[in-house]
């Protein structure tokens, strides 16, 4: 039998306030633990919660981004349930009436194509403590200074199909919020993270299967191997004659598998109820437009200039919009070459990609900033060196903090231009290998590059590539 995947996913994104949502806590990450939890965020009796307002706006933020609805009216809900690291013995969330519903993105696929995957509804609420148990043999520890953090839950509709899907989903949202500059994205930390609702059917089939969901993955390797396992397990289970049950379970990276957690609860089980501590939020008009009015350049909107304003390719364009300081980089790379946009996307993409992915470093930790980067394009541009040769210098910039000109004048890197230095170096190979010669000439055209390999070799590399070639089939050619 052929299945089909249907996969939804929940996102947790911690957003960027300075405060908690409903408490005057701060929420700077790494503090001793419960350091940055007040009589609100414990839960005291006869504490009042009050609203961060700033929350709501990058709440409003991140809706408009999508196209969605903004909601005149929302409202907080208690959601009940008993854990540890939950002071008050419910949540405060929102429910029935979210702030943000019915939006979209797109997402593009391995083959190019695109593909819109719905948005449900992304609401307001505040982030649980933090069970801990390392370090604590035969115990656990709470740590509450996560409790109140500001969270926006993004739930999409389930329309992923495979975990490449969702992979590609989840990144689009990650570099959205960074983009908006609600949330930091930082997984490791906990930030931003999700929750996957996974289930099978028979190809063809409309009704749905029986979900599981996948909770607290925090990176996307775990979210694909998570989902991939679990659509085997499912698969396998029901070929063998079992059924699916309606789960939370939890994936373990060390042994690569998901399991079993608890039963899934429903709606019901929360008994959610209006927060009567809360009154609603009401969104006047000109609020919505102020905060519409402060939108940055978006992902999508970017990568399309960028395809039409220097002539990329899309995938060049997606590469390099995949996060606001990637795209700003080289863009200043642009401006200070003044041309070939194309070669400086190369460059950022290629070489400085890879020696920031190599030493572990973000694009704004970068050892070659933007203007010395250009320095260095610049140099190919004029002919000054080659592209070979400017690999060479790139790396002993990333290592040394120096520019290309100096690096090239210490090294004598610069290119031979010089039509009678070339010509002779040509002169002499040809000389020295008559009967290479005598094989090119009779037919065996592969031997050009033998030929260009020898002159460059006698020259130290420095020969300008695009003269060499022209001159030395004219040689050949006799």
């Amino acid at each position: 039998m052929e299945w089909e995947t249907v996969i939804g996913l929940e996102i947790h994104a911690q957003l960027a306030t300075r405060s908690k949502i409903f408490s005057g806590s701060a929420t700077a990450y790494g503090a001793e633990p419960n350091t940055q939890a007040n009589l609100v965020d414990l839960g005291y009796p006869g504490v009042l919660p009050v609203l961060n307002a700033e929350a709501v706006r990058m709440a409003v933020r991140f809706g408009l981004s999508i196209g969605a609805r903004i909601a005149p009216r929302s409202v907080f809900a208690r959601k009940n349930y008993f854990y540890p690291d939950l002071p008050k013995g419910y949540q405060i969330s929102q429910y029935e009436l979210p702030i943000v519903a019915e939006g979209s993105i797109d997402i593009v696929l391995d083959d190019g194509t695109r593909k819109r995957v719905g948005i449900t509804r992304a609401h307001l609420e505040e982030d649980a403590g933090k069970s801990l148990h390392e370090g604590l043999p035969g115990h656990s520890g709470i740590d509450l200074n996560r409790a109140g953090t500001p969270l926006i839950e993004i739930v999409s509709e389930p329309d992923l199909r495979s975990a490449k899907e969702a992979v590609a989903y989840m990144k689009k949202i990650h570099t959205l919020v960074r983009y908006l500059e609600i949330c930091d994205g930082n997984m490791q930390e906990g930030s931003f993270r999700c929750d996957a609702n996974v289930s099978v059917r028979p190809k063809g089939q409309e009704k749905f299967g029986t979900r599981a969901e996948i909770k607290n993955l925090n990176s996307f390797r775990f979210v694909e191997k998570a989902i991939n396992y679990e659509i085997e397990r499912q698969i396998e289970l029901i070929e063998s004659g079992g059924k699916v049950v309606q789960e939370t379970r939890l994936y373990d990276p060390d042994k690569g598998e998901t399991r079993s957690m608890r039963s899934k609860e429903e709606a019901n089980d929360y008994r959610y109820f209006p927060d009567p501590d809360l009154l609603p939020v009401v969104l006047e008009n000109e609020l919505i437009d102020k905060v519409r009015a402060s939108l940055p350049e978006l992902p999508d909107e970017k990568a399309a200039r960028f395809v039409r304003d220097y002539g990329l390719p899309e995938y060049d364009a997606g590469v390099l919009t995949a996060s606001r300081e990637f795209g700003a980089y080289y863009e200043e790379v642009v401006a200070r070459v003044g041309s070939e946009p194309k070669l400086c996307a190369n460059w950022v993409m290629g070489d400085l990609a890879a020696f920031l992915n190599k030493d572990g470093l973000e694009i704004g930790e970068t050892k070659v900033d933007a203007a010395a980067l250009a320095g260095l394009v610049t140099r190919i541009v004029d002919n000054t060196i080659s592209g070979k040769i400017a690999k060479d210098v790139f790396e002993a910039m990333w290592a040394s903090g120096e520019s290309a000109d100096a690096i090239i004048e210490r090294q004598g890197l610069r290119q031979i231009t010089d039509t009678g230095a070339i010509e002779k170096a040509i002169d002499e190979v040809m000389a020295k290998n008559p009967g290479q010669l005598a094989d090119y000439r009779s037919g065996k055209d592969k031997l050009f590059g033998f030929f260009v390999g020898q002159v460059m070799k006698a020259m130290g590399g420095k020969a300008n590539p695009a003269q060499l070639n022209d001159l030395l089939k004219k040689k050949l050619a006799g």
